[in-house]
Formats: C-alpha cells, structure tokens, sequence
C-alpha cells in the first residue's frame, strides 16, 4: 500500500465529519433510541449508524484504508500501515440529553518503524457551534481554517482547567483526587463531557488544561495532534486495557507546576 495523499485524507475525513454533524444537528432534540446503558455512560443506536456512515464515506475515497471506531472496527486494523480512528459522537451522553456540547473526531494513523501508531491527519467537528478543527503532521492547527495557539498563563491560579469523568472506578477516583487537589488552586475548573473538544480547547487557548484517566485512542486521536500541532502538550500515557489512555494536556507553559502539584 502507497502513502495516501494527507490533504486527499484531510479533506475526506472533513467531509465526513460534517455530513455526520448534519445528522446530529437535526437529531439533537430528537428522541432517541438507547442500545446500551451502563452506570456512567450509554450508546445511543444514532452512534452506530453515524460511523457506518463516516465509514462508507471515508472507504469510497480510501478503500485500502481499514478504520478503528469506537463503534465498529475492521479487524485488518491492527495489521495495516494506515488506519483511520474514529469516535462518531463524543459527547454521547450530551448529546443524548440535547446538550450542544458533542462532536465528530476522526483521525488517520500511520504506523512507526517501532510498530506503534501515530496520528498524522486530525478532524474534530462541533456542528452546534460549526467550529472544524484540523491539523495534518508538521502543518499548522487551524479552526475554521484560521491557524489557532494555545494560552500563555504559566501559573495554576491564572488558568482554566477541564477535567474529564470516564467509566472506571479508577479513573473515577483518580478525577476525584484532581478534582480536590485543582479547585482551590485553579481559576476555575470545568467539567463538560467531550474529551476530543477539551483538547480542541486547549489547542485554541479556551482552556488551559485537561485531565482524564481512562480515555479510549478514538477520544483522542484527533485531539492529540490538534493539540501539538498548535504548539501545546498532549501527555497520553497507555494503561492496562486495549487501547486506554490516561491524558494530561495543557498550554505548554503549565506542565512543571501541573507535575508538582498532582
């Protein structure tokens, strides 16, 4: 298989976030059919038909290319030198209750010379507010196609950091902890429920900071790129599981105080 065209790949996967932003703009208020529910989270049937489509979409322009989804996957993933990733709705739980704060995130992974994988394309798509962030490898992170920096606050006390919840009692206790340790310490703290948008954030200096335990590689696929290709730090340490992440990003600036304190 030869090297895709990023930008062919880029512009694929921004058509594809925003046909599927179409279909949550017209479904946010809408009810809607549950297929699974557990203590903290649930997947809503409008999560599996939406990456069915991005998947289609993606395959008709790139059909040597397999996709990981938080949905679905095609089990030549693992194997293959690009892969697309693929989190159709992040923000279910939002989106699920009408709440305008969820989006599309795609990301095309390239495999290492080490074997592992690394985002080269990035896509986060907010449809409620039309905000598109994109980044290829090496390029620059842009919103709407204007080119986005982080914040500059250096000190806790100056920023605006967001904290993320995910399924496991140990993510659970280890926001807790965050959570005791960031509120006096912080400007202020803010919990919204998209991990892909709180790294879009702090990529385009909303905010400052985010933190979670437990996220999955299609969370943070997009962001992570994003995120350092506008000049931020994206710090995703693998955890025991398949593809599980612990997150701590920020501006750049705030990683020695970040470290201390937590």
């Amino acid at each position: 298989m030869s090297s895709p065209s990023l930008q062919k790949c880029l512009l694929s996967a921004v058509d594809a976030a925003r046909e599927v932003g179409d279909l949550m703009r017209v479904n946010r208020l809408r009810p809607k059919r549950i297929n699974l529910t557990t203590a903290h989270d649930l997947k809503l049937e409008l999560d599996v038909r939406s990456q069915r489509k991005i998947t289609r979409h993606l395959a008709r322009n790139h059909p040597d290319i397999p996709v990981l989804g938080e949905e679905e996957s095609d089990p030549t993933h693992a194997d293959s030198p690009f892969r697309w990733v693929v989190d159709p709705i992040d923000g279910t739980v939002n989106f699920a209750s009408g709440i305008p704060h969820a989006c599309v995130s795609i990301a095309l992974e390239e495999r290492t010379d080490e074997g592992a994988f690394e985002s080269v394309v990035g896509v986060i798509y907010d449809p409620f507010n039309d905000e598109l962030w994109t980044a290829r490898k090496g390029g620059v992170a842009r919103r709407n196609n204007r080119p986005i920096r982080p914040s500059t606050p250096t000190e806790l006390s100056q920023s605006m950091v967001s904290l993320g919840f995910a399924q496991s009692d140990v993510s659970l206790n280890t926001s807790l902890r965050y959570f005791t340790i960031l509120t006096p310490k912080v400007r202020k703290l803010r919990i919204m429920g998209s991990a892909a948008l709180a790294m879009a954030y702090v990529a385009d200096g909303r905010f400052d900071a985010y933190l979670e335990t437990g996220l999955r590689r299609w969370d943070i696929a997009a962001g992570r790129l994003i995120l350092e290709c506008a000049g931020g730090v994206a710090e995703c340490l693998p955890l025991s599981g398949e593809h599980v992440f612990a997150v701590k990003c920020h501006n750049g600036q705030l990683g020695p105080e970040l470290a201390r304190t937590l």
